[in-house]
């Protein structure tokens, strides 16, 4: 579905792009580039159409990736909470007086963090050699080697029984966002946007409807019109216009209100931070070399 997804995004996007008169190439700077890809992908991705010769490819890309933290969780609340409320849904750990139980947020130990920090240092660096050999086969962002060894980090941990402070990675990856947010935000040359803005505003328009459309009416269907698959689409939402927090918020909201959903808890942050960032970055690689 999420494969789907980005197909979907990126011949929305160059199409739109097309019929505006502009090069297809930036309509992928509002497809799956900003959407799906978020942040990330777009501070990757955007320089490289530019090194290409699309124009203002990367202060569009970061404003899309914006708008889309912001319309993900716009659209994914309402549809699950329709979903839930028509087909009358419930939680499997519904308890019998009707209430669920709420586990407690994993705790923040200070003397972890230097652990978090060498392991995400680890993962940088060696990702870093990995970004370069993986480079000279075809363009990827240069994240995805850190990625796949941050992955390879956790499953030998997992299959050593060794703990990871997960929690604490966490923390120091969302204080990393945030300071990466800041300094794109801050390289971004907004009047640059003026010439785009009508084609800018139909095409994030159309992106939200095209994902609106899709999460209704095609990824609840499919993965089993129960709860679980109610709170997967708000999730799907979040991360296929934002990124994998913006669906875990999603989800947190639903379940804080309507009761646990394991499953989507395991699957969408598994799709959502790990397999569909690899495989959205090779068909964006296809769809730069088809356009170009």
């Amino acid at each position: 579905l999420a494969l789907a997804m980005v197909v979907l995004q990126n011949i929305l996007g160059a199409g739109l792009a097309t019929a505006f008169g502009l090069d297809p190439r930036l309509g992928l700077a509002t497809g799956s580039i900003p959407m799906v890809g978020g942040h990330g992908t777009a501070g990757s991705f955007g320089p490289l159409l530019e090194d290409l010769g699309v124009a203002n490819a990367n202060v569009v890309a970061i404003a899309s990736a914006t708008f889309g933290l912001v319309a993900g969780c716009a659209i994914g609340g309402p549809i699950a909470t329709g979903k839930i409320k028509k087909f009358k849904l419930h939680s499997a750990e519904m308890s019998a007086e009707g209430g669920f139980e709420t586990e407690d947020a994993g705790k923040i130990d200070s003397k972890r963090f230097l652990d978090a920090v060498l392991a995400l240092i680890i993962a940088i660096g060696f990702g870093t050699i990995v970004s370069m050999l993986l480079g000279k086969l075809m363009t990827f962002p240069f994240y995805i080697g850190a990625m796949l060894v941050g992955a390879v980090i956790r499953n030998v941990a997992d299959a050593a029984k060794k703990e990871l402070p997960m929690e604490e990675i966490g923390v120091v990856g969302g204080f990393c966002l945030s300071v990466f947010l800041g300094l794109a935000m801050i390289d971004m040359k907004l009047w640059q946007l003026a010439e785009l803005a009508l084609p800018l505003v139909v095409m994030l328009a159309a992106q939200t409807v095209l994902m609106f459309l899709y999460a209704n009416f095609v990824v609840f269907n499919v993965l089993g019109r129960n709860y679980d698959a109610a709170v997967m689409t708000t999730g799907f939402c979040g991360f296929g216009m934002g990124a994998t927090p913006n669906a875990m918020a999603n989800m947190q909201a639903v379940v804080g209100q309507y009761g646990p959903a394991p499953t989507a808890f395991m699957v969408v942050p598994l799709v959502g931070s790990l397999f569909i960032d690899f495989l959205n970055a090779t068909i964006l690689t296809g769809f730069i070399n088809f356009l170009g």
